[in-house]
């Protein structure tokens, strides 16, 4: 077992095999400087997430060249959310970083993400400006989005969907984060707000390809984690445990209305039927991937 290095940069990756030189070049920099000036010696945790392209290949090149460099492998393309549950929780890091594998976050930000850190403070967040994005298709959305999960969970923080992030070690390891959960990074970690310190980070073009998100779909997902978000931050497993029976005795009461044949009491019954079920189901899916976990990876 190698040394206990202070930070460990995780990384995660889809398709980004003309992006993976250029990251890890930049980020290496960086992390030298460093180990140059603070005696912080590193490890850099890529998370190959089921690529179709070189992206492997190009990870077991930098890998048999650099002993810094870890690489995990998923069994399939499992999301962001599990790409990051498998790099925190193999990280050996005191610090632990996150960024984006298209080029996008300016490693250059990893030094003051680690003097905050070295403040005291439990979570360091990139905060994005001059995004590099469309304005009414991401950017819009984008902060309407944040400014609904700050106001439902608490957490002042104006960009949680920025993987530019640092913590202190213990934070990322509080939960798997099942698919969709990590856009309610940091708040999800049950972090307080004076815990938590926002930089502003420049947004930069990605060198190679495009955009993985379904617009559409990931607008959905955001509104079905944001009703089940306060549950969890809550108890979970309690509120879990509620909304089952809720759904249940509310199903009931939604076939009772049929016979009654009012229309409006059916949509009402149905409609809170519908909603107590989906925070049912998404509760169901976090407490289970506590349970048995959100990746299934192989270190090379």
């Amino acid at each position: 077992m190698k040394a206990k290095p202070k930070i460990s940069l995780v990384i995660p990756v889809h398709n980004e095999e003309k992006n993976i030189p250029i990251v890890y070049e930049e980020s290496k920099q960086v992390l030298n400087e460093l180990y140059e000036q603070k005696g912080y010696s590193y490890e850099i945790i890529f998370v190959n997430d089921g690529s179709t392209d070189r992206s492997l290949d190009v990870l077991k090149k930098i890998k048999n060249n650099d002993p810094c460099v870890r690489v995990l492998n998923m069994d399939r393309n499992r999301g962001q959310a599990a790409a990051l549950s498998a790099g925190f929780y193999y990280a050996r890091g005191d610090f632990i970083i996150s960024m984006d594998g298209d080029g996008q976050n300016d490693p250059r930000y990893i030094k003051r993400l680690i003097e905050k850190l070295e403040e005291g403070y439990a979570v360091v967040t990139g905060f994005r400006i001059k995004r590099q994005e469309p304005f009414f298709q991401r950017i819009l959305p984008s902060r309407i989005g944040n400014w609904v999960i700050s106001l439902v969970t608490g957490l002042k923080v104006h960009d949680n969907g920025c993987t530019l992030k640092g913590y202190k070690s213990e934070i990322p390891k509080r939960f798997q984060i099942p698919h969709g959960f990590h856009r309610f990074i940091p708040a999800l970690f049950r972090v307080k707000n004076d815990e938590v310190y926002e930089i502003k980070v420049i947004d930069r073009h990605r060198p190679y390809g495009k955009s993985h998100y379904n617009n559409f779909k990931r607008t959905l997902e955001v509104l079905r984690e944001l009703v089940t978000i306060p549950f969890v931050l809550r108890d979970p497993i309690k509120w879990g445990s509620r909304f089952d029976i809720l759904s249940k005795v509310l199903g009931i009461g939604t076939v009772i209305t049929v016979f009654f044949a009012n229309k409006k009491i059916f949509a009402l019954t149905g409609g809170t039927t519908l909603l107590s079920f989906i925070i049912y189901k998404n509760l169901e899916r976090f407490n289970q991937a506590q349970k048995e976990g959100v990746f299934k990876v192989q270190e090379l």
